[in-house]
């Protein structure tokens, strides 16, 4: 009878051991919002809209995929709010410039330096998001987003070109509309370059190049 007692309770002691020890019970992890979508900007940033899959984003985002589609909805639409976003946090000089300066001579020539400084800073991938993005796009409607911003920003250049028409300060036979557009591809080949490795000097000296071809009156 001792000896089947003993059995047991060696039994049952070996059991307790065998037995892992229960993990305590936590929260869920959360993830700051803000900065996954920092995460966001740049990788879409550095890769474009096609080349950045929804892996991509998750594993630089740090969230799983249930997580992403809660917080941002799929993929197109997380894009359309780091386009927003990277308009306020990195692309708003150019509407700076165009807002504050007194003429669209000087807002053109801030809006040039001024890219040539944001575009190869080292602290984030070099170029425009909303040019690069576009690069082999083939989703329609990201496409045409990225389009329209650029066409918005080259109206509202024409139209400050256009307001200086109107009051003397550029000769009235200037042509607004091409004007405009000149403006607009400096900027955008400027986004270009950066990327193929022109430094800010090299774009400062283009800047210099094309106000210097700005016409007087």
């Amino acid at each position: 009878m001792v000896s089947n007692k003993v059995s047991s309770k060696e039994s049952e002691e070996t059991g307790a051991k065998a037995r892992p020890a229960a993990k305590p019970r936590g929260r869920p992890r959360s993830f700051d919002r803000e900065t996954a979508l920092e995460k966001a900007i740049l990788a879409f940033w550095e890769h474009g809209y096609e080349a950045t899959s929804v892996s991509d984003l998750t594993r630089v985002m740090d969230i799983g995929a249930p997580s992403l589609y809660s917080a941002f909805g799929d993929k197109q639409s997380l894009f359309e709010e780091v386009v927003r976003e990277y308009g306020v946090r990195y692309g708003s000089f150019a509407d700076r410039a165009l807002a504050e300066e007194s003429t669209a001579c000087a807002a053109v020539a801030r809006m040039l330096r001024e890219a040539a400084a944001e575009y190869t800073d080292p602290a984030h991938p070099y170029g425009c998001l909303v040019v690069h993005a576009a690069t082999n796009c083939s989703t329609p409607e990201v496409e045409q987003s990225l389009r329209g911003r650029r066409n918005a920003s080259i109206a509202a250049i024409r139209s400050r070109i256009e307001a200086d028409i109107a009051t003397g300060a550029l000769p009235p036979d200037i042509d607004a509309a091409a004007l405009a557009r000149h403006a607009g591809a400096m900027i955008q080949g400027m986004s270009q370059q950066a990327r193929d490795g022109a430094s800010r000097e090299e774009l400062e000296a283009l800047a210099e190049i094309a106000m210097a071809n700005w016409p007087r009156t």
